[in-house]
C-alpha cells in the first residue's frame, strides 16, 4: 500500500468512527476529592467539550486492588467505551495504576506511551521519562491511564486521545474472523 493509500484509509477509518462516546473518568490519589480534583476535572471539561458524554467520575486511592476494582467497575457499565485514569503513573512507591491495570488490559497500545513521552519531552525535556503512561483495549473499550498533571493532561488529550478516540473505539469494536 502507498502512502497516499494508507493516508485515505487513515481518514476514511477517522470519518466512519463514532463521534460521540460515553467516557468514565477516574482520578487515582490519595490526597484529593471531588472537589479539589483539577486534573479529572478537566478530563470531564475535554470530553464533554469535544461532544463526549461522562457516564462515571471516581476518585480511588493509590492502591493496586482499589484502582482495578473500579477501573472493573467503569468496564462492565454498559455504555461505557473510554476509561481514563488520571494520577499513580510515576515513579514514587505509591504510583502503581500501571501495575494494577496490567491484568485487565488485553491488548496493549504502546505507540500511545511511546508518543506521549516524546511530547512530553518536548515540552519538559528529560523529565518525560519519569512518566509510566499508559493505554490499552479491554475487549472494545480503550483505558487510557495517565499522569496527575494538568499539563500532561492537556497534551495527552489535545495531542493524542481526543484525535484518534473514535477511531480507536471504532476499530475496537470489530470483530475478526471466527
Amino acid at each position: 500500500m502507498s502512502e497516499a493509500e494508507e493516508t485515505k484509509s487513515v481518514h476514511r477509518h477517522r470519518q466512519s468512527a463514532p463521534r460521540n462516546l460515553v467516557a468514565a473518568v477516574i482520578t487515582v490519589s490519595d490526597t484529593r476529592t471531588l472537589e479539589t480534583d483539577t486534573g479529572g476535572a478537566l478530563l470531564v471539561e475535554l470530553l464533554e467539550k469535544a461532544g463526549h458524554r461522562i457516564a462515571l467520575r471516581r476518585l480511588v486511592p493509590d492502591d493496586a486492588q482499589a484502582i482495578r476494582a473500579r477501573a472493573g467497575e467503569a468496564l462492565s457499565h454498559p455504555e461505557v467505551q473510554a476509561v481514563l485514569l488520571t494520577g499513580g503513573t510515576g515513579v514514587a512507591p505509591r504510583d502503581v495504576t500501571p501495575e494494577a491495570l496490567a491484568p485487565l488490559l488485553e491488548r496493549e497500545l504502546p505507540g500511545f506511551g511511546e508518543l506521549f513521552r516524546m511530547l512530553s519531552f518536548e515540552e519538559i525535556g528529560p523529565a518525560a521519562m519519569l512518566s509510566r503512561a499508559v493505554a490499552g483495549m479491554v475487549g472494545d473499550k480503550v483505558v487510557f491511564a495517565l499522569p496527575g498533571s494538568r499539563g500532561a493532561l492537556r497534551t495527552a488529550m489535545t495531542r493524542l486521545i481526543l484525535p484518534e478516540l473514535g477511531h480507536l473505539v471504532g476499530e475496537g469494536g470489530k470483530r475478526g474472523p471466527a
